[in-house]
């Protein structure tokens, strides 16, 4: 748990000043700025500098920065996928008008494979914020230099192709089940290796402990820039990141990984609306912008009817696809 005070990102800049202090946006652009209180909290289903993690901390920076709120509180609940940390959000911060909770395309997956008590029904959607895309790699001296080695290995030795990834049952787990069904191997052959944190999983390409990795590409970027990782193809539809995309390489997937911001069940209409403006206005902090551009994230802003009617499809899609593809934790 970690507390972050607004003075940290002002300086000692006072409110009246706010407009003109903030990079890149003069007193006559500057947003109305809505204030939702003195402290809020962002719990996080996940490890630090995991990239849910990133996200909630640099909206958590915008708010402060901003002045939507003085104080931010970062709570880090990881525990089976992000499920843990939505069961004590759901226990504890139901009714909470001040606390936000992360989530992301992983945990509609861990929920599908975990099974917990609680699901995002016990949660309400404000605000979809940012997109990004899975990059498979594989070590700078790998013998796999194509996607359709891979698909071969795959097809014909999917336990000599231990395949790494983070959480088990998330994102990254859901599209390389997708991927070996693509390729048409046993399913019950794929070898799947989690790692909870995104350093660990690199270390493990490089190193040679797993044959694949795959998980976002921001992750892997900076080691794809060096040269130490090639990237074989991204789960966009298209190319992205200068990286081809595998269905435009013959091999017939694609997913998109989202992030999310939830309130509790019982927090009323009038502050989830309340909630969705700030988060709107934390959209325009040039700091934010700069954390999307470094970290190759798309801005995906969705949010009221149609954002619930999009969880509910991601959930039902995403259940069939552990259930279809034999997924376990």
């Amino acid at each position: 748990m970690h507390t972050v005070p607004r003075r940290t990102f002002l300086g000692g800049v006072g409110v009246a000043g706010m407009a003109m202090a903030i990079p890149g946006i003069s007193s006559a652009q500057a947003p109305k700025i809505p204030k939702l209180g003195n402290k809020l909290k962002i719990v996080i289903p996940a490890v630090s500098r995991s990239s849910l993690d990133q996200t909630g901390r640099a909206l958590g920076d915008a708010m402060v920065g901003l002045g939507i709120t003085d104080e931010i509180e970062y709570d880090n609940l990881d525990g089976k996928g992000g499920t843990v940390g939505l069961m004590t959000f759901v226990d504890k911060h139901s009714a909470d008008p001040n606390s936000f909770f992360m989530g992301d395309t992983t945990l509609v997956g861990s929920i599908a494979v975990q099974k917990p008590a609680a699901t995002l029904a016990r949660v309400q959607p404000v605000a979809r914020l940012i997109s990004d895309y899975l990059v498979v790699v594989v070590a700078a001296n790998s013998p796999i230099k194509t996607v359709n080695d891979l698909v071969q290995r795959l097809r014909t030795a999917p336990k000599q192709t231990p395949i790494g990834i983070g959480t088990a049952g998330g994102v990254d787990h859901v599209f390389t089940g997708l991927l070996a069904k693509a390729a048409g191997g046993p399913l019950d052959d794929t070898t799947y290796l989690p790692f909870a944190r995104s350093f660990e999983l690199v270390e493990a390409v490089m190193m040679g402990k797993v044959a694949v990795g795959i998980t976002s590409y921001s992750v892997f970027a900076q080691d794809i820039a060096g040269g130490r990782l090639r990237a074989l193809g991204v789960s966009s539809a298209k190319a992205a990141y200068g990286v081809k995309s595998l269905r435009e390489q013959g091999v017939d997937v694609d997913l998109t990984n989202w992030r999310a911001v939830f309130a509790g069940q019982a927090v009323p209409p009038a502050r989830r609306a309340e909630m969705a403006e700030a988060l709107r206005v934390a959209m325009t902090y040039d700091f934010w912008k700069k954390t999307l551009k470094e970290s190759n994230w798309e801005p995906s802003w969705l949010t009221g009817p149609n954002l619930s009617g999009f969880i509910d499809i991601e959930v039902k899609t995403i259940q069939l696809m552990v259930q279809l593809l034999k997924l376990k934790a």
